[in-house]
Parts: C-alpha cells; sequence; structure tokens
C-alpha cells in the first residue's frame, strides 16, 4: 500500500495502531472463551493468529482511503478531543466489563449526542453528497457484522454457540462493531483532521 502511495505513511502508523489494539483485544477475549480459532496457526500469538489483527487493521485501511477517494467533509462535527475521549471509554470497556457492569448502553448514548448534528459529505464524481453521520457509522457496522457471520460461517473463528453447528452472529455485535468503528474512526481522524464544510455545501475557509 505504501509502494504504490495508496496509503501515507501517517496513515500506516494509524493503522498498526490499530493492529496491535486489535490483536492484544484478540489475546485478552480468547483468554476468557469469548471466541476461538479452531484450526492451527503458524503465526500466532497465544490462541490468536496474527491475521486477526489485519482484520482490525482493514477496517481502519478502508476508512482512511474513503476519506481520500471521497473526499470527506463534515458539518457540525464535534470536537476532536471528545471523539478521542469516547474512543479510549470504548476500548476500556471491551475489557473492563468482564469484571464490572457494561457501559456499552452510556456509550451508544455518548455517541449519539456527540454526532446527533453532525453530516458527513462524500464526492461522487463532481458532487458532494451528504448523509448523517450515525447512519454512515451504522451502514459500515452493518457490513461488518454481515462479513463476520461469513467468517464463522467459514470457521476461522467460531463463538461459543457456533461450536455444534453454526448460526448466525447474533444482533449484539453489530452494537460490538459499531463502538469499534468508532475507535478505528478516531484513530484515523487524528492524522485527517475533519475538513468542514458550510451550511450552503461549500467548504469553508
Amino acid at each position: 500500500m505504501l509502494a504504490f502511495r495508496l496509503e501515507t505513511l501517517e496513515e500506516a502508523k494509524v493503522i498498526l495502531m490499530f493492529h496491535v489494539a486489535g490483536t492484544v483485544m484478540e489475546i485478552f477475549k480468547t483468554g476468557l472463551g469469548s471466541w476461538v480459532y479452531p484450526d492451527p496457526a503458524f503465526f500466532r500469538i497465544a490462541d490468536v493468529p496474527l491475521f486477526s489483527g489485519f482484520m482490525y487493521a482493514s477496517v481502519g485501511s478502508y476508512l482512511a482511503r474513503c476519506w481520500r477517494l471521497f473526499d470527506f467533509r463534515f458539518l457540525r462535527h464535534p470536537p476532536l478531543w471528545s471523539v478521542h475521549g469516547l474512543a479510549v471509554a470504548i476500548y476500556i470497556n471491551f475489557f473492563a466489563h468482564h469484571y464490572i457492569a457494561d457501559l456499552r448502553y452510556l456509550l451508544f448514548a455518548a455517541a449519539a449526542l456527540l454526532f446527533a448534528r453532525t453530516w458527513i459529505y462524500y464526492k461522487i464524481w463532481r458532487v458532494h453528497r451528504r448523509m448523517p453521520m450515525l447512519l454512515g457509522l451504522g451502514l459500515v457496522s452493518l457490513f461488518i457484522w454481515i462479513a463476520e457471520n461469513l467468517g464463522t460461517f467459514t470457521r476461522t473463528w467460531l463463538y461459543p454457540h457456533q461450536m455444534v453447528g453454526w448460526s448466525a452472529v447474533s444482533l449484539g455485535k453489530l452494537g460490538s462493531w459499531f463502538l469499534l468503528l468508532i475507535i478505528s474512526y478516531a484513530l484515523v481522524a487524528a492524522v485527517n483532521r475533519p475538513a468542514a464544510i458550510n451550511d450552503e455545501g461549500g467548504k469553508t475557509p
């Protein structure tokens, strides 16, 4: 990706950070039995094959690539410090909810408050079109959840309820992917710095 200039060095650094963060979470979650990788792997850490980190990193790579290809602009984007604070809280909760109360509903509410008035503008051909930011995040999460169903159907990894026979991944995981997507978005936004667009659809100075 770097050799063909499909990603910048700064984007690659962010994607590497997400790879590491995802791998650490995978090691923790598989250690608790949240899911398993049933087949042997040569390149692994504990019970986690290294390709799992690339799956997380691919989400960040997708966001970074789309950001440039579709020339993302934003209306009423929340301050980056608030987005990064939410991302840190989400990451901590992925670990902490095994020991204390799960705060994901508060995190959903915080995300809704942060992005409730935010619109994302994306350029198709020469025209910027728009959609609510929350809708965009929800749609990407849905497609990741569909991909996860394909991943478990092929037994790349399995949840405990799928050990005796495949069944669809629970809709609860859709919420998990939504929260994880915010972490990825926060990392990519740290590099790309969301550019504003005014109410008439033009770029602000």
